[in-house]
């Protein structure tokens, strides 16, 4: 086989659907837009929220305010195939729920009882999941991936989705600092973040594909 054929045999597969396309969102979203000969095929965003005034991320790669973020995303998408859906995920739409992986990247209040719903709407349809449990971190910061089976008992986030029954088959990625704690919410943890979903949710395609192929 010579170096064109090997190179259109890499070709994207499978469905990432984003739940929450806030700062941590869109640096992911990006990320997964971005990567060449291979990553998914498809990329769903769910967020009904539009870029604001102190949405700086999404200035800087030249978004407007009062357009939907999800909008933005799709405009970037560059050859990737991006579905914007401009609705905010709660239990009377857990239908909007799809693909092969879903990561949840929502924040602002409680958001754990909608979490849990995602995951497990999204467990039924055989899908993995990857959410946050703490990206409070000035940089410095060890950031943790695991199974939820495996949190710190000290991590509320994991505690509070325990409690709800998502106990295991469930990636969190956490810095363990919370809004309790004195650090704030950085880019350069947020860069970081971004990177590790990325690589799990490159992990968990290529553990299906591989397993398919």
């Amino acid at each position: 086989m010579n170096i064109e054929e090997i190179e259109n045999n890499k070709i994207p597969e499978g469905h990432v659907t984003l739940v929450g396309l806030g700062r941590l969102g869109i640096r992911t979203g990006l990320n997964l837009t971005q990567i060449h000969r291979g990553g998914p095929q498809k990329i769903t965003a769910i967020d009904s929220q539009k870029i604001s005034a102190g949405d700086i991320i999404f200035k800087i790669l030249g978004g407007k305010p009062g357009e939907y973020k999800v909008d933005f995303l799709h405009e970037l998408r560059g050859i990737k195939e991006v579905t914007p859906i401009r609705e905010d995920i709660n239990l009377e739409n857990l239908d909007l729920i799809s693909g092969d992986v879903v990561c949840v990247e929502i924040a602002g209040g409680n958001t754990i009882p909608t979490t849990a719903a995602i995951v497990k709407r999204a467990h039924e349809l055989g899908a993995a999941t990857i959410s946050t449990a703490g990206v409070f971190g000035i940089g410095n910061d060890k950031i943790e991936v695991m199974d939820i089976s495996q949190a710190d008992y000290n991590n509320p986030v994991a505690n509070e989705l325990k409690a709800e029954g998502i106990t295991e088959n469930h990636t969190i990625i956490t810095t363990g600092k919370f809004i309790r704690d004195v650090e704030p919410v950085t880019p350069y943890v947020l860069d970081e973040i971004a990177k590790l979903i990325t690589i799990e949710i490159m992990k968990a395609l290529q553990a299906k594909f591989q397993v398919l192929n």
